[in-house]
């Protein structure tokens, strides 16, 4: 019996992974254009030349303290407090103190986002902006990438451009220019980790008191969701099954022979 390799379908605002799909759809063709334009218009989030300070050390009021854990920077919170147990904080200069925490901050970040997007598009939510998941359950979201690049491979190509144009222009904000004394991410004198002046809900507090709690809340929910990222994916890598289906809150529907992508 002859079995066919399933493919994208695009008949609705969502893609699934159909066995009689035609990958040249008009929609696919548009998705690739609006996903040239989201990569043109990150171009938009760079920072332009006013000729005053971009950043954060003068708008938070923070000074650095040696007498401090990790120079009083933002991030303790009872009953934890001063967590350090392998001594990173210890007699790390300055400007290495502040790498990590610019690192910290932005890995957190992503986490959440990670985090958020795996519980989403997994069931029983199974909401995913490229397949179509009311229908067909499209498995754990640690291999849909896989999926999707099994398909149309320039949508990853693309995508990782977006990614890069995003990385470039985080480092035109945070790192200081390769001149004279300089080290590798080295960060500018006036850069505040992890204020690269995106915030277009107008989130950040005037305050510094404020600012300092709502960093630090930023900082604690980040280090959580990079811990439940990898507990998710070494999970789900373990027996290729979804979270909530592991946890027994939702009925397995996945067929892995229904996918171009073994697991």
């Amino acid at each position: 019996m002859r079995t066919q390799t399933p493919k994208i379908s695009m008949h609705s605002s969502h893609c699934s992974l159909l066995p009689t799909c035609n990958i040249h759809h008009p929609n696919i063709i548009m998705n690739s254009v609006i996903l040239a334009t989201l990569i043109s218009s990150a171009a938009a989030f760079a920072p332009q030349s006013t000729g005053r300070v971009s950043t954060a050390v003068n708008e938070v009021n923070w000074q650095p303290n040696e007498s401090e854990f990790a120079y009083g920077l933002p991030g303790s919170l009872a009953p934890v407090g001063e967590f350090d147990p392998l001594g990173f904080a210890k007699d790390t200069p300055l400007a290495t103190m502040l790498q990590w925490r610019e690192a910290e901050t932005q890995h957190g970040r992503v986490a959440m986002l990670a985090v958020l997007g795996m519980l989403v598009v997994e069931e029983p939510i199974e909401y995913h902006p490229l397949f179509e998941a009311y229908n067909k359950d499209i498995g754990p979201a640690i291999r849909q990438l896989d999926e999707v690049d099994a398909q149309t491979p320039f949508f990853l190509i693309g995508l990782t451009l977006l990614i890069g144009s995003l990385e470039y222009n985080r480092a035109l904000v945070a790192f200081a220019k390769p001149e004279g004394s300089f080290s590798f991410q080295q960060l500018s004198e006036d850069h505040y980790p992890g204020d690269v002046g995106f915030d277009p809900l107008g989130l950040k507090p005037d305050d510094a008191e404020e600012f300092a709690t709502i960093q630090t809340k930023e900082l604690q929910n980040g280090r959580l969701a990079m811990l439940g990222a990898a507990g998710i994916i070494a999970q789900e890598l373990t027996n290729g099954e979804e979270i909530f289906v592991n946890l027994g809150l939702a009925a397995d529907r996945f067929d892995p022979s229904s996918v171009p992508i073994q697991f």
